[in-house]
Protein backbone atom coordinates (compact mmCIF):
# COMPACT_ATOMS: atom_id res chain seq x y z
CA UNK A 1 0.00 0.00 0.00
CA UNK A 2 1.41 3.48 -1.21
CA UNK A 3 1.02 6.37 1.84
CA UNK A 4 0.05 9.93 0.57
CA UNK A 5 2.16 12.48 1.08
CA UNK A 6 0.43 13.44 3.97
CA UNK A 7 0.47 10.52 5.59
CA UNK A 8 4.28 10.63 5.65
CA UNK A 9 6.21 11.95 8.43
CA UNK A 10 9.53 13.46 7.33
CA UNK A 11 12.58 12.45 8.82
CA UNK A 12 15.55 13.96 10.21
CA UNK A 13 18.02 13.97 7.49
CA UNK A 14 15.13 14.92 4.95
CA UNK A 15 14.70 18.19 7.11
CA UNK A 16 18.04 19.14 7.06
CA UNK A 17 17.91 18.53 3.25
CA UNK A 18 15.34 20.82 3.11
CA UNK A 19 16.86 23.41 5.07
CA UNK A 20 20.37 23.32 2.58
CA UNK A 21 18.10 23.98 -0.43
CA UNK A 22 16.10 26.47 1.40
CA UNK A 23 19.62 28.26 2.15
CA UNK A 24 20.98 27.64 -1.41
CA UNK A 25 17.55 28.57 -3.37
CA UNK A 26 17.13 31.82 -1.26
CA UNK A 27 20.89 32.59 -1.56
CA UNK A 28 22.38 35.50 -3.63
CA UNK A 29 23.27 34.34 -7.56
CA UNK A 30 21.37 30.70 -7.07
CA UNK A 31 21.01 29.43 -10.68
CA UNK A 32 18.59 27.16 -12.46
CA UNK A 33 20.43 24.52 -12.75
CA UNK A 34 20.12 24.46 -8.54
CA UNK A 35 16.59 25.23 -8.71
CA UNK A 36 16.37 21.93 -10.96
CA UNK A 37 18.43 20.09 -9.33
CA UNK A 38 16.21 21.17 -6.17
CA UNK A 39 13.02 20.05 -7.90
CA UNK A 40 14.57 16.53 -8.64
CA UNK A 41 15.21 16.25 -4.96
CA UNK A 42 11.59 17.17 -3.80
CA UNK A 43 10.24 14.06 -6.52
CA UNK A 44 12.36 11.65 -5.39
CA UNK A 45 10.04 10.66 -1.58
CA UNK A 46 7.24 11.64 0.18
CA UNK A 47 9.16 12.25 2.86
CA UNK A 48 11.51 15.36 1.03
CA UNK A 49 8.09 16.77 -0.18
CA UNK A 50 6.34 16.73 3.89
CA UNK A 51 10.26 18.57 4.71
CA UNK A 52 9.79 20.98 2.46
CA UNK A 53 6.03 21.73 3.77
CA UNK A 54 7.53 22.23 7.07
CA UNK A 55 10.45 24.68 6.61
CA UNK A 56 8.17 26.47 4.38
CA UNK A 57 5.69 26.51 7.30
CA UNK A 58 8.37 27.45 9.50
CA UNK A 59 9.92 30.34 7.45
CA UNK A 60 6.43 32.13 6.70
CA UNK A 61 6.95 32.75 10.53
CA UNK A 62 9.71 34.56 10.02
CA UNK A 63 9.60 36.33 6.47
CA UNK A 64 6.09 36.94 5.77
CA UNK A 65 6.61 39.58 3.45
CA UNK A 66 8.72 37.75 0.86
CA UNK A 67 7.12 37.33 -2.69
CA UNK A 68 10.81 36.61 -4.45
CA UNK A 69 9.78 34.18 -7.37
CA UNK A 70 11.80 31.35 -5.64
CA UNK A 71 9.34 31.34 -2.89
CA UNK A 72 6.29 31.20 -5.21
CA UNK A 73 7.36 28.64 -7.58
CA UNK A 74 8.32 26.61 -4.62
CA UNK A 75 5.00 27.20 -3.14
CA UNK A 76 3.54 25.57 -6.16
CA UNK A 77 5.65 22.70 -6.60
CA UNK A 78 4.40 21.44 -3.32
CA UNK A 79 1.13 21.64 -3.61
CA UNK A 80 -2.08 22.26 -1.77
CA UNK A 81 -0.57 21.94 1.77
CA UNK A 82 1.72 24.57 0.77
CA UNK A 83 -0.87 26.64 -0.62
CA UNK A 84 -2.27 26.64 2.66
CA UNK A 85 0.59 28.37 3.85
CA UNK A 86 0.72 31.08 1.35
CA UNK A 87 -3.05 31.91 1.98
CA UNK A 88 -1.81 32.68 5.43
CA UNK A 89 0.83 34.95 4.10
CA UNK A 90 -1.55 36.88 2.17
CA UNK A 91 -3.54 37.00 5.62
CA UNK A 92 -0.57 38.74 7.14
CA UNK A 93 0.37 40.79 4.41
CA UNK A 94 -3.52 42.20 4.89
CA UNK A 95 -2.62 43.13 8.04
CA UNK A 96 0.94 45.09 7.58
CA UNK A 97 -1.86 46.85 5.05
CA UNK A 98 -3.60 47.75 7.96
CA UNK A 99 -1.41 48.18 10.70
CA UNK A 100 2.26 48.80 9.01
CA UNK A 101 5.10 46.69 8.52
CA UNK A 102 6.29 47.39 11.85
CA UNK A 103 3.30 45.46 13.54
CA UNK A 104 3.69 42.91 10.55
CA UNK A 105 7.32 42.10 11.71
CA UNK A 106 6.34 41.82 15.06
CA UNK A 107 3.55 39.11 13.84
CA UNK A 108 6.46 37.32 12.62
CA UNK A 109 8.90 37.34 15.13
CA UNK A 110 6.68 37.19 18.24
CA UNK A 111 3.48 35.29 17.85
CA UNK A 112 3.30 32.43 15.45
CA UNK A 113 1.56 30.41 14.36
CA UNK A 114 -1.78 32.78 13.84
CA UNK A 115 -4.22 30.70 15.83
CA UNK A 116 -1.86 31.36 18.75
CA UNK A 117 -1.59 35.10 18.58
CA UNK A 118 -5.85 34.82 18.18
CA UNK A 119 -5.42 33.15 21.50
CA UNK A 120 -3.40 35.39 22.90
CA UNK A 121 -5.45 38.38 21.53
CA UNK A 122 -8.44 36.83 23.54
CA UNK A 123 -7.26 35.94 26.91
CA UNK A 124 -7.08 37.93 30.00
CA UNK A 125 -3.22 37.07 30.50
CA UNK A 126 -0.97 35.23 27.88
CA UNK A 127 2.94 35.66 26.83
CA UNK A 128 5.19 35.45 23.98
CA UNK A 129 7.59 32.88 23.27
CA UNK A 130 10.69 32.83 25.30
CA UNK A 131 8.56 35.24 27.75
CA UNK A 132 7.35 34.37 31.36
CA UNK A 133 5.36 36.57 33.70
CA UNK A 134 4.41 36.52 37.37
CA UNK A 135 1.08 37.22 38.24
CA UNK A 136 -0.92 38.06 41.96
CA UNK A 137 -4.96 37.53 41.80
CA UNK A 138 -7.63 38.84 43.74
CA UNK A 139 -6.68 36.40 46.52
CA UNK A 140 -3.21 36.45 46.51
CA UNK A 141 -2.92 33.57 44.59
CA UNK A 142 0.36 33.52 42.54
CA UNK A 143 0.62 32.39 39.10
CA UNK A 144 3.30 32.07 37.00
CA UNK A 145 2.64 31.96 33.40
CA UNK A 146 5.22 30.30 31.23
CA UNK A 147 6.60 30.82 27.21
CA UNK A 148 3.54 31.15 24.57
CA UNK A 149 0.76 30.75 27.68
CA UNK A 150 -2.51 32.01 27.05
CA UNK A 151 -4.95 32.52 30.77
CA UNK A 152 -8.09 33.61 31.95
CA UNK A 153 -9.40 34.61 34.68
CA UNK A 154 -12.98 34.59 36.38
CA UNK A 155 -13.60 34.83 40.27
CA UNK A 156 -17.41 34.88 41.02
CA UNK A 157 -19.01 34.69 45.01
CA UNK A 158 -18.98 30.70 43.92
CA UNK A 159 -16.39 29.96 42.48
CA UNK A 160 -12.00 30.49 41.65
CA UNK A 161 -11.49 29.52 37.84
CA UNK A 162 -8.43 29.69 35.60
CA UNK A 163 -9.03 28.41 32.31
CA UNK A 164 -6.11 27.89 30.58
CA UNK A 165 -6.32 28.14 26.85
CA UNK A 166 -2.85 27.24 26.11
CA UNK A 167 0.83 26.97 27.44
CA UNK A 168 1.73 26.37 31.10
CA UNK A 169 0.94 27.74 34.61
CA UNK A 170 2.77 26.94 38.01
CA UNK A 171 -0.20 27.96 40.82
CA UNK A 172 0.52 29.21 44.45
CA UNK A 173 -3.45 28.81 45.75
CA UNK A 174 -4.03 31.63 48.68
CA UNK A 175 -6.21 30.92 51.64
CA UNK A 176 -10.09 32.40 50.42
CA UNK A 177 -11.59 34.66 53.06
CA UNK A 178 -15.42 33.16 51.29
CA UNK A 179 -14.25 29.56 50.88
CA UNK A 180 -14.69 29.59 47.36
CA UNK A 181 -13.45 26.45 45.74
CA UNK A 182 -10.37 26.79 43.49
CA UNK A 183 -10.60 25.64 39.51
CA UNK A 184 -8.30 24.79 36.30
CA UNK A 185 -10.50 24.16 32.96
CA UNK A 186 -8.39 22.84 30.20
CA UNK A 187 -9.18 21.39 26.94
CA UNK A 188 -10.16 17.82 28.52
CA UNK A 189 -11.23 18.49 32.01
CA UNK A 190 -10.80 20.68 35.23
CA UNK A 191 -8.95 20.38 38.24
CA UNK A 192 -9.64 21.34 41.74
CA UNK A 193 -6.91 22.36 44.12
CA UNK A 194 -7.05 21.28 47.32
CA UNK A 195 -4.77 24.27 49.21
CA UNK A 196 -1.70 23.00 47.21
CA UNK A 197 1.29 24.60 44.67
CA UNK A 198 1.18 22.98 41.12
CA UNK A 199 1.68 22.96 37.67
CA UNK A 200 -0.39 22.54 34.86
CA UNK A 201 0.87 22.36 31.15
CA UNK A 202 -1.64 22.20 28.21
CA UNK A 203 -0.64 20.08 24.91
CA UNK A 204 -2.38 19.92 21.89
CA UNK A 205 -2.92 16.22 22.57
CA UNK A 206 -3.22 16.00 26.28
CA UNK A 207 -2.83 18.28 29.92
CA UNK A 208 -0.53 17.64 32.30
CA UNK A 209 -0.46 18.13 36.26
CA UNK A 210 2.32 18.54 38.60
CA UNK A 211 1.47 18.58 42.20
CA UNK A 212 4.41 19.49 44.74
CA UNK A 213 2.46 20.50 47.51
CA UNK A 214 -1.07 19.82 48.68
CA UNK A 215 -3.12 17.93 46.45
CA UNK A 216 -5.24 18.30 43.33
CA UNK A 217 -8.51 16.48 41.98
CA UNK A 218 -8.29 15.67 38.29
CA UNK A 219 -12.07 15.02 36.80
CA UNK A 220 -11.64 14.54 32.76
CA UNK A 221 -14.47 15.12 29.92
CA UNK A 222 -15.56 11.68 30.54
CA UNK A 223 -16.09 11.99 34.54
CA UNK A 224 -13.78 10.09 35.49
CA UNK A 225 -11.08 11.48 38.69
CA UNK A 226 -8.00 11.19 40.41
CA UNK A 227 -6.61 12.69 43.34
CA UNK A 228 -3.12 13.76 43.12
CA UNK A 229 -1.15 14.15 46.14
CA UNK A 230 2.33 15.94 46.37
CA UNK A 231 5.15 14.73 44.49
CA UNK A 232 3.25 13.24 41.80
CA UNK A 233 2.16 13.68 38.72
CA UNK A 234 -0.18 12.73 35.73
CA UNK A 235 -1.47 12.99 32.50
CA UNK A 236 -5.15 12.99 31.21
CA UNK A 237 -6.89 13.67 28.06
CA UNK A 238 -10.92 13.74 27.85
CA UNK A 239 -11.19 10.48 28.20
CA UNK A 240 -8.37 8.70 30.05
CA UNK A 241 -5.97 9.21 32.70
CA UNK A 242 -2.71 7.81 33.21
CA UNK A 243 -0.96 6.15 36.25
CA UNK A 244 0.52 8.54 38.50
CA UNK A 245 4.45 8.94 38.17
CA UNK A 246 7.14 10.76 40.45
CA UNK A 247 6.58 15.31 39.56
CA UNK A 248 9.64 16.41 37.03
CA UNK A 249 11.29 18.71 39.23
CA UNK A 250 11.99 21.01 35.53
CA UNK A 251 7.83 21.81 35.87
CA UNK A 252 8.54 23.55 38.49
CA UNK A 253 12.16 25.14 37.81
CA UNK A 254 11.04 27.07 35.21
CA UNK A 255 9.91 29.69 37.13
CA UNK A 256 13.19 29.91 37.88
CA UNK A 257 14.40 30.29 34.47
CA UNK A 258 16.07 27.43 34.02
CA UNK A 259 15.35 23.81 32.23
CA UNK A 260 16.31 21.27 34.96
CA UNK A 261 18.18 18.01 33.40
CA UNK A 262 18.31 15.30 35.72
CA UNK A 263 19.66 12.50 33.76
CA UNK A 264 16.91 12.97 30.78
CA UNK A 265 17.06 12.03 27.17
CA UNK A 266 18.76 15.10 24.95
CA UNK A 267 15.90 14.49 22.97
CA UNK A 268 13.43 15.56 25.75
CA UNK A 269 15.41 18.39 26.82
CA UNK A 270 16.22 19.89 23.05
CA UNK A 271 12.06 19.49 22.97
CA UNK A 272 11.98 21.29 26.08
CA UNK A 273 14.31 24.02 25.26
CA UNK A 274 13.15 24.75 21.60
CA UNK A 275 9.74 26.06 23.69
CA UNK A 276 11.78 29.33 24.75
CA UNK A 277 13.41 30.45 21.36
CA UNK A 278 12.33 30.92 18.14
CA UNK A 279 12.72 28.80 15.19
CA UNK A 280 12.95 25.16 14.91
CA UNK A 281 15.15 23.22 16.84
CA UNK A 282 15.97 19.44 16.03
CA UNK A 283 17.92 16.90 17.15
CA UNK A 284 19.80 13.79 15.08
CA UNK A 285 18.50 10.16 16.17
CA UNK A 286 21.82 9.25 16.90
CA UNK A 287 22.20 11.17 19.69
CA UNK A 288 19.10 11.91 21.17
CA UNK A 289 18.92 9.30 23.83
CA UNK A 290 22.22 10.83 25.07
CA UNK A 291 21.55 11.19 29.56
CA UNK A 292 22.01 15.01 30.28
CA UNK A 293 21.90 16.36 33.79
CA UNK A 294 22.33 19.79 34.52
CA UNK A 295 21.14 23.69 34.59
CA UNK A 296 20.22 25.27 31.45
CA UNK A 297 19.37 28.93 31.09
CA UNK A 298 15.89 30.08 29.88
CA UNK A 299 16.16 33.39 29.18
CA UNK A 300 20.02 32.67 27.17
CA UNK A 301 18.44 29.42 24.68
CA UNK A 302 21.72 29.80 22.81
CA UNK A 303 24.42 29.33 25.55
CA UNK A 304 22.53 26.49 26.44
CA UNK A 305 22.98 24.95 23.43
CA UNK A 306 26.45 26.11 23.71
CA UNK A 307 26.66 24.14 27.03
CA UNK A 308 25.35 20.93 25.15
CA UNK A 309 28.23 21.65 22.67
CA UNK A 310 30.84 21.92 25.06
CA UNK A 311 29.97 18.71 27.17
CA UNK A 312 28.51 16.08 24.70
CA UNK A 313 30.06 14.72 21.63
CA UNK A 314 27.76 16.53 19.72
CA UNK A 315 27.95 20.41 17.13
CA UNK A 316 25.24 22.78 16.88
CA UNK A 317 24.56 23.60 13.56
CA UNK A 318 22.59 27.10 12.60
CA UNK A 319 21.71 26.24 8.33
CA UNK A 320 19.38 29.64 8.63
CA UNK A 321 18.75 32.24 11.28
CA UNK A 322 16.10 30.30 12.02
CA UNK A 323 16.66 26.72 11.48
CA UNK A 324 18.98 25.13 14.24
CA UNK A 325 19.96 21.50 14.61
CA UNK A 326 22.06 19.28 16.71
CA UNK A 327 24.34 16.34 15.40
CA UNK A 328 26.76 13.99 16.46
CA UNK A 329 30.21 15.71 16.19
Amino acid sequence: MTLRDDEVKADFASLEAAAQWYATLYAEGSTGAERRAWEQWLAQRPEHRQAWRHIEAVSARFVPLRGDAVREAAAAAVGAATRKDLERRLVLRGLAALAGVGLCAWLGWRHSPLPGLVTAWRSDFSTGIGERRDLKLADGTRVWLNTRSALDVAYDTRQRLLTLAMGEILIDTAKDDLRRPFFVRTDFGSLQALGTRFNVRQTSTHTLLAVFEGSVRIRNAAGAAQLVTAGQQRQFTATAITPGMPAEPMREAWTRGVVLADNIPLGVLVEELGRYRQGHLGVAPEVAELKVVGRFPIDDPDHALAMLERNLPVRVRHTLPWWTSIAPR
